[in-house]
């Protein structure tokens, strides 16, 4: 149900992504490259910067990528909503990428004609884990291929967001199922 998606993952993100306005922020760097094949699959969010767009997500949010014989990224991110056991609810998107040097700077879009800029600034070298923001730093996310991350490499991921010009305080953290 299309009006249930804008409730949960909400009908401005493409807006709020796209941004407006000239910034003063200096360009955010990206990792060097990313192996799409090996990017792919199933991510749990482990924290984020709070948006209005996921408001409605409890927690037990994932992320799961699919290469398409098209070279897009089929993207579907759920999350469980008002409680860990709660319903489930999911929104379905197409990925580009926008740099084919790194492929570490995609286009994510959800509706018809918004795209939203989803970087890779930080990730394992054994793709455990990644973090990923955007250019004008008002989002931010940390995954992982696991749902808990060990409480070392989140600290370590944590001291190195103040280089990009993120605040790690302004993380809240997604609890995720117990099993999942």
């Amino acid at each position: 149900m299309r009006s249930e998606k804008c409730k949960l993952f909400g009908c401005m993100l493409p807006l709020g992504l796209l941004g407006c306005g000239l910034s003063s922020t200096p360009p955010l760097e990206t990792v060097p490259f990313v192996d799409v094949q090996q990017y792919v699959g199933l991510w749990y969010e482990i924290a984020r910067y709070p948006t209005s767009f996921q408001d409605q997500c409890f927690g037990g949010v994932t992320a799961e990528y699919a290469l398409r014989d098209d070279g897009r990224i089929d993207v579907v991110n759920a999350c469980r909503k008002d409680s860990l056991d709660g319903p489930e609810d999911r929104i379905e998107g197409v990925a580009r990428i926008a740099n084919r040097e790194t492929n570490a700077e995609l286009k994510v879009r959800f509706f018809l004609f918004f795209e939203g800029d989803y970087f890779i600034i930080d990730l394992d070298e054994d793709y455990q884990w990644a973090v990923v923001g955007e250019p004008r730093r008002r989002f931010l996310w940390i995954l992982s291929r696991t749902p808990t991350m060990d409480p070392d490499v989140y600290e370590d991921i944590l001291s190195r967001l103040p280089e990009k010009d993120y605040d790690p305080d302004g993380l809240v953290l997604t609890p995720q199922p117990p099993g999942s």
